[in-house]
């Protein structure tokens, strides 16, 4: 009986080892993924941006704004933090890091970006549409204030 058993036991250690990203923590963010028009408030398109799955655990972000320089993310889900890490790259050498997570119905991350503590909140809408809204702070998160709105909808196909 004993043999059995511990084959048994090395399958499902063998499977867990194979999908170390299969919890679904890591598949919180993914409703961001895809090939995505980015919009203002006003309705102006101010960017393309490309969101993929990457490695069964991640999320990469390619963000490029029209006429301007572009940058882009590493998002993943960090187990012993129960929660999320992105960092932030771009063009004109800056960087930033940011923390957060899942909060039931938005992924909220928050962190220091040049200056002001910046939060941004990602939220999948009822049209499909991903809504990106940010937020800053210069008194260390005592209080906020939008500083951008953005929505994401799927990419127009190009001719």
């Amino acid at each position: 009986m004993a043999v059995p058993f511990l084959a048994a036991l090395a399958l499902v250690q063998a499977a867990a080892a194979a999908s170390p990203c299969a919890a679904p923590e890591y598949h919180q963010f993914d409703f961001w993924a895809g090939r995505w028009d980015v919009y203002n408030p006003k309705g102006q398109m101010v960017a393309h941006s490309l969101i993929e799955k990457v490695y069964g655990c991640g999320i990469r972000e390619n963000w490029m704004p029209i006429g301007k320089p572009g940058g882009g993310s590493l998002s993943i889900y960090v187990p012993e933090d129960k929660g999320w890490e992105q960092f932030w790259i771009d063009s004109q050498g800056t960087r930033a890091s940011f923390k957060g997570g899942w909060n039931g119905s938005a992924m909220v991350i928050t962190g220091k970006w040049g200056g002001p503590l910046v939060r941004m909140t990602y939220s999948k809408n009822a049209d499909g549409s991903v809504r990106q809204f940010g937020e800053q702070s210069t008194d260390f998160g005592k209080s906020w204030k939008p500083s951008f709105d953005f929505t994401y909808r799927p990419a127009k196909p190009t001719p």
